[in-house]
């Protein structure tokens, strides 16, 4: 009979999350990419409780005499935009925008991506071949174009610009994944399972998936920088989230006629941009430096 007083041990997931945690912790640029990680995603989920003013708020002393924004100073603390909205208010909303946007776009991009390299890797052949014929194709044609197009052609809103970033940045995790899918199943651990009769799911999720995890990880966490630089394109170049709602592509887009005369609306948003693709890069490799066996004393 055990006592009161004995504790169930955390599960091994758990104690492996805490102690990479850690392990990122004690890397001053993984450490700092975790800072500013946090610093957005608080900004984003607390933004109508720490906005400044009414980010659609066209404020009747947000301009000046001869009707230019505002700059840094006095009530707006960034100043304000053309239309004499507070810009540190737009700032933080876009933050939302922009990380919604990333986080969506990138879970769809992996778990397409991952499924369809786990599936041609798995099953080879001529499921294997034609999966990954589809995927070269899709390969050949340029991102951003492809973007363009498809957000051009569909009504731009948050759910449509994920799924249109998400259908341009599933291919390279296909790829990685199908690449490590196929050494995998040529193992002997997995040829054993085979014979003693185990079904493909089992083998997919149990023996498979865990060991491509860490690569999903680290190919997941560097993704959402490229999807935070592709949101911000495609709303610079008009085809992403539309005004009013702020985004910080669209907040350069609407601003760019005043980058001489008031650079602060051009410089900050592109800063927050630049500041939040370095956070997840930096984060990411050291994710990879952790997980990949290889590496492992190299940083």
């Amino acid at each position: 009979m055990t006592s009161a007083t004995d504790t169930t041990p955390a599960p091994k997931t758990s104690r492996k999350g805490v102690r990479i945690l850690q392990d990122l912790l004690t890397r001053p640029r993984a450490a700092f990419g975790l800072f500013i990680i946090v610093l957005m995603v608080g900004a984003a989920v607390f933004a109508p409780w720490i906005m400044p003013h009414d980010p659609f708020e066209q404020s009747f002393d947000g301009l000046s005499l001869v009707g230019a924004p505002l700059p840094p100073g006095g009530d707006f603390l960034l100043g304000t935009d053309l239309l004499g909205r507070d810009l540190a208010s737009r700032l933080i909303l876009g933050t939302r925008t922009s990380l919604i946007i990333g986080v969506l776009a990138n879970g769809i991009a992996i778990l397409l991506g991952a499924g369809v390299g786990i599936t041609a890797g798995y099953f080879g052949g001529w499921v294997g071949a034609i999966l990954m014929r589809f995927t070269d194709l899709m390969m050949a044609f340029p991102a951003l174009l492809l973007a363009i197009v498809l957000a051009a052609i569909f009504q731009p809103s948050l759910l449509i610009v994920a799924l249109v970033i998400a259908m341009v940045n599933w291919v390279q995790m296909a790829r990685v994944i199908y690449t490590e899918t196929r050494s995998l199943a040529e193992r002997d651990f997995i040829t054993v399972q085979r014979a003693l009769g185990a079904g493909h799911l089992r083998i997919l999720l149990k023996h498979l998936l865990p060991h491509l995890l860490s690569s999903i990880v680290v190919f997941g966490t560097l993704g959402i920088s490229t999807t935070v630089l592709l949101e911000a394109t495609l709303s610079f170049l008009g085809v992403g989230v539309q005004p009013p709602m702020p985004s910080w592509g669209n907040i350069i887009f609407e601003n760019q006629t005043y980058f001489s005369t008031a650079p602060w609306l051009v410089f900050i948003p592109g800063s927050a941009i630049l500041l939040l693709a370095l956070a997840f890069n930096l984060v990411g490799d050291a994710l990879r430096d952790i997980l990949d066996p290889t590496l492992k004393g190299r940083h």
